[in-house]
């Protein structure tokens, strides 16, 4: 790796890293569960600080109760709660989830909104929240900068901004616009199995030779294997 990287290098670099994790995650999709842009919107917002498996569980109760905006809105705080306890938070989740579907009936007709300027007015939508929509249920290009993919585009020296919205930029121009929701993916899913934040499987990364912080996790092939998650938020 040159020690003065031109940013014409740092271009190929990068999209050489995004073919070679398309490859190694040919599956790569959003993990939560969803039939409706409205589900999508709902379950992103009940992902934080849980895992996917976890409201993938709850999914097919909450829907099955509340379908839409306005039987959400008028649910009962309650049994709100109850269904989502699983997930923690719950109580500030279930107040996000009334205000959402409320703001969702009374701006917009019921319909989830297309545009990330509309999206993110929404009680507890922000622009990671309204780039998975935008991405997964609308294919309207979008980078979602979760901890894995701000963690990642670090290690690999496309920018060195914390700020997930100056990150986002800062990679968006690394890549054409078609390509950054399956960049996000591949970021998200390499983040979750592989590249992990405390002891990345360097040795079994088939980065390697591509990324500046190889050596930062165990190189031993054996070593890093045993490091190797085969799903991704367990």
């Amino acid at each position: 790796m040159p020690h003065a990287e031109t940013r014409t290098g740092l271009v190929r670099r990068a999209r050489k890293i995004d073919r070679v994790l398309a490859e190694t995650y040919p599956d790569a999709r959003c993990e939560l569960d969803f039939d409706s842009p409205f589900q999508l919107l709902v379950v992103t917002v009940l992902s934080a600080q849980t895992t996917d498996k976890r409201v993938n569980a709850v999914r097919p109760t909450l829907f099955a109760a509340y379908p839409d905006p306005p039987s959400m809105a008028a649910a009962a705080r309650e049994d709100l709660e109850r269904i989502i306890g699983p997930l923690g938070f719950f109580r500030a989740k279930t107040e996000s989830l009334l205000k959402l579907s409320q703001a969702l009936v009374e701006r917009y007709d019921g319909e989830v909104p297309r545009r990330l300027v509309d999206l993110v007015t929404l009680p507890g939508v922000g622009r990671k929240t309204a780039n998975v929509v935008l991405g997964n249920a609308f294919d309207v290009p979008g980078i979602t900068v979760d901890t894995h993919f701000g963690r990642l585009a670090r290690r690999f020296a496309w920018t060195d901004e914390t700020d997930p919205v100056k990150v986002e930029h800062a990679v968006g121009a690394l890549f054409p616009r078609r390509d950054w929701t399956m960049l996000s993916h591949h970021l998200i899913w390499h983040g979750r199995r592989v590249c992990h934040s405390q002891k990345p499987a360097c040795g079994a990364c088939p980065l390697a030779r591509l990324c500046p912080a190889y050596g930062e996790g165990p190189i031993d092939p054996v070593a890093a294997a045993k490091l190797v998650k085969t799903e991704g938020r367990a």
